[in-house]
């Protein structure tokens, strides 16, 4: 008797589905992650665009606008104001983010060598960061009044003369900084903390039986292994640090002579955004205030990728 072998039937051919079809299928997932992208566009990508074609533009934010070209930009390379408030932001700048890091960087290493309570330790210094920046640049009003401030008290109780630091250039500089000190140095501990924990415990223990110090360990071992975050705490302080706003303009509301956005005496405090506010709002010069905007923005640009280039120039040595 003949066997009848049977053949499977041959398998239907997988047409791929086209870019029509393909959207009609996952249409639920694209209307799940759409209310990101559509208030991105809203509150993102059309203001940055807008303030584009504003900053080419005179607009008091009534009337029309009139074209302007590039004669914005033009006064604005050649506006002292402007000029003045990027070197005072870099001042306050350079005497907070250095010593910032310092102290983050010494926290986070006794954090990570702290055996009880440590949990408390990280949340009594992560805690200024997430406080309310106007109820801070209040108490810090207070620490540095002239009259009745704690810093002046310390001051005096010491044998040395009263210093006006909301009413002198430097002294406005060394408050703000303080300020900003005091407020981001528990943040950036624990971003340090994170990383001095990822570093392997062998390479300390092989120093150790090397007979290095804590000190040659720190330069030798943990400080070169944690590059990437010193590279992530620079830059973030950089974009931070230069857009510094609330700071200043709440510690020194009481001292301004000419608006709220003047930085106090001689514009000693007055950073960036400050002389955009304060063209914006109080001159009602929307279109300068727009080329001001990207002005601040090239210029948190390059620092930024100055601090990048340095720290892994350093690091590649």
């Amino acid at each position: 008797m003949a066997v009848v072998e049977r053949t499977a039937p041959p398998a239907a051919r997988q047409v791929p589905a086209g870019p029509r079809k393909g959207w009609r299928a996952h249409w639920h997932l694209y209307a799940a992650i759409s209310p990101f992208y559509l208030l991105f566009l809203a509150f993102g990508l059309i203001p940055v665009g807008f303030s584009l074609y504003l900053s080419f533009h005179r607009w008091d934010g009534l009337g029309a606008m009139e074209w302007a070209g590039l004669t914005q930009y033009q006064y604005l390379l050649s506006d002292s104001d402007f000029w003045q408030s990027i070197g005072t932001t870099l001042v306050i700048w350079a005497l907070a983010t250095f010593p910032m890091i310092f102290l983050a960087m010494v926290t986070a290493v006794l954090l990570n060598s702290a055996v009880r309570f440590k949990n408390a330790y990280r949340f009594a210094y992560f805690l200024p960061s997430v406080t309310s920046v106007v109820a801070v640049a209040i108490v810090f009003g207070s620490i540095f009044s002239t009259d009745f401030g704690m810093v002046n008290a310390l001051l005096q109780a010491v044998g040395l003369d009263q210093v006006a630091w909301l009413n002198t250039p430097w002294g406005i500089k060394i408050a703000i900084a303080t300020l900003m000190t005091w407020q981001w140095t528990g943040y950036n501990a624990i971003i340090f903390l994170a990383g001095l924990q990822t570093v392997p415990g062998d390479l300390y223990e092989a120093a150790r039986i090397d007979g290095a110090g804590p000190v040659q360990t720190f330069f030798r071992v943990t400080l070169p292994l944690l590059r990437p975050t010193l590279l992530f705490v620079l830059v973030v302080s950089t974009v931070t640090g230069l857009q510094s706003f609330s700071e200043p303009q709440v510690l020194l509301q009481t001292t301004a002579n000419e608006s709220t956005f003047a930085g106090g005496p001689d514009r000693a405090g007055q950073t960036m955004v400050l002389y955009f506010f304060q063209q914006t709002f109080d001159n009602n010069d929307f279109g300068y205030g727009a080329a001001v905007a990207w002005g601040i923005f090239l210029v948190v640009v390059l620092f930024s990728i100055i601090n990048w280039r340095l720290v892994q120039r350093r690091g590649e040595q």
